[in-house]
């Protein structure tokens, strides 16, 4: 959905700069030494078998695209962790966020141990949201098959504060643009894209907060629309490689032992418990398994949708892009239901146009987002605030999600919760739609203007009833009493949330809606 533009204040832009580099201050520590050597007692796969195991489907890759929506975190990693071992040529990595914390660091060192039997591993990442030290980054990037590239910085790597400060008053619009695509290839044969960051709270491993996300693996013909995506920001001007944004004396790219630090941390088990581990060892045996239940469904109707580099940059902070084209004509098109999880629910003018339209043919359309208690955004549930009562009076039902939602037990990771007397709040993050039961789009698009207009974001759309119905299978549950409040007209849940951070969302306003 497209929306107006209206004027920017330089008082709110800058307010909205100051929220954003808060968010980018904390670095996080140097990865620990260790004196006990954890990686001598595990066996790591020095083989690279990808094409084997993917034999039995061969044929059905050449002209369709396998599809297995990945609804729990532990599972998402885990195919990650997996692909990594066994990646015969390349790792292709696309990211908003990657940040160095547990999760973080136990990807970068599948990714160094898949660099080191040779494959050639490319990671793009956008400046805003870097969360690693420029050692940790430069160390990563000095492994002769590893390249490191940031996408439109200026605003974190490389600049001081007064700098950073500077972009964002001189430059707000090029400063809001970000890549948010998410995408992970491997070899141009598999691929894993959806809502997942790279960070402990995407996949159910923070103490405190977790989201509620969703990812889709795809095998086969799609992977090459997602390496044409991923070439065309690869050699994008906005790309630009790390050597050149920090220097770091300390990095000595030839030492042998560099990579030392962050093997231990990834083989100790206080940090990756063995339960995992040997998940992770069995898991050729679930992807066989999956093969003969019949859960990976093969169709010739994927499609994935990426926005171009630097959307909208000549426009502005407006201009849609093709993901919301595409979402928009799902929308228009649409016969009886549209099922929709967002964290984020910010729509303007013509975005209330198109919901409208759509009820008044007669479709029925439900929404689930965030709840104040359960959102991490205060700043979007403000612009959500804004329009909540517009957006219901087109008819659209709303429902917002319970931090404490029973649906956790069921989602999260098993060996968190066994290890921890208490569960972490729960957060939604998951980017998808169902349209009409056949029509299921699982990716990074929000709906609310930055996604719209600003962000970079990628998309796939499957047309497959069977896709279909698992994914709103777990809708419905979500959409339950025990998972979420249905918002009204005459009542919404906002004070479940508590006084203090009510007035705290109250005070985020100032932040101008065309960047939420």
């Amino acid at each position: 959905m497209r929306y107006p533009n209206n004027k920017l204040y330089l008082l709110s832009g800058i307010a909205a700069g100051l929220l954003f580099l808060a968010a980018c201050a904390d670095k996080p520590k140097e990865v620990p030494a260790y004196d006990t050597d954890f990686c001598s007692k595990i066996h790591f796969s020095d083989s690279t078998r990808l094409s084997q195991e993917l034999a039995p489907v061969a044929d059905s890759m050449m002209a369709k695209t396998g599809v297995y929506v990945l609804e729990d975190g532990s599972n998402a990693m885990i195919a990650r962790a997996w692909l990594c071992e066994n990646a015969e040529k390349t790792i292709d990595i696309q990211y908003f966020i990657f940040s160095t914390d547990n999760v973080g660091l136990i990807a970068c060192d599948y990714l160094v141990r898949a660099a080191d039997r040779g494959v050639k591993v490319r990671i793009l990442i956008d400046d805003m949201l870097v969360d690693a030290t420029p050692h940790d980054i430069l160390t990563l990037d000095s492994h002769e098959n590893i390249e490191i590239k940031i996408y439109n910085p200026g605003v974190n790597l490389g600049k001081s504060l007064p700098g950073k400060l500077a972009k964002m008053a001189t430059d707000f619009a090029s400063a809001n643009q970000r890549m948010h695509n998410k995408t992970f290839n491997v070899d141009d044969r598999v691929v894993i894209t959806g809502g997942r960051n790279i960070a402990d709270e995407y996949f159910d491993y923070d103490h405190e907060y977790n989201f509620r996300d969703r990812d889709v693996l795809l095998l086969g013909k799609t992977a090459a629309t997602v390496h044409t995506s991923f070439e065309q920001f690869w050699n994008n001007p906005l790309s630009v490689p790390i050597t050149e944004l920090v220097q770091d004396s300390s990095v000595h790219p030839k030492a042998k032992e560099r990579f030392d630090r962050l093997h231990q941390y990834a083989c100790n088990p206080a940090n990756f418990w063995p339960q995992v581990r040997t998940r992770i060892e069995k898991l050729p045996e679930v992807f066989r398994a999956i093969q003969k239940s019949g859960n990976l469904t093969w169709t010739d109707s994927v499609t994935y949708v990426s926005d171009i580099p630097g959307k909208n940059r000549e426009g502005g902070l407006h201009g849609g892009g093709n993901t919301t084209n595409a979402l928009t004509d799902l929308i228009r098109n649409a016969r009886k239901t549209i099922d929709i999880q967002s964290p984020y629910l910010i729509t303007a003018t013509e975005g209330l146009d198109v919901f409208r339209e759509a009820v008044t043919r007669g479709v029925k359309i439900r929404i689930l987002t965030n709840s104040l208690a359960s959102t991490d955004n205060l700043p979007a549930f403000g612009g959500y605030q804004k329009v909540r009562k517009q957006l219901l009076s087109t008819g659209v039902r709303i429902f917002e999600f319970k931090p404490d939602a029973k649906e956790r037990y069921t989602i999260m990771t098993g060996e968190l919760q066994q290890k921890m007397n208490y569960t972490p709040i729960f957060g939604l993050h998951a980017k998808s739609m169902v349209v009409d039961g056949k029509i299921t789009v699982i990716g990074t698009f929000n709906l609310d203007p930055r996604s719209a207009n600003l962000n970079s974001e990628c998309v796939s759309i499957i047309r497959s009833e069977k896709v279909a119905a698992g994914v709103l299978k777990g809708m419905e549950e979500e959409f339950k009493p025990e998972n979420s409040w249905e918002t009204t007209l005459k009542y919404n849940p906002d004070v479940e949330a508590g006084t203090l951070k009510r007035a705290k969302t109250w005070s985020r306003k100032v932040v101008p809606k065309k960047i939420l």
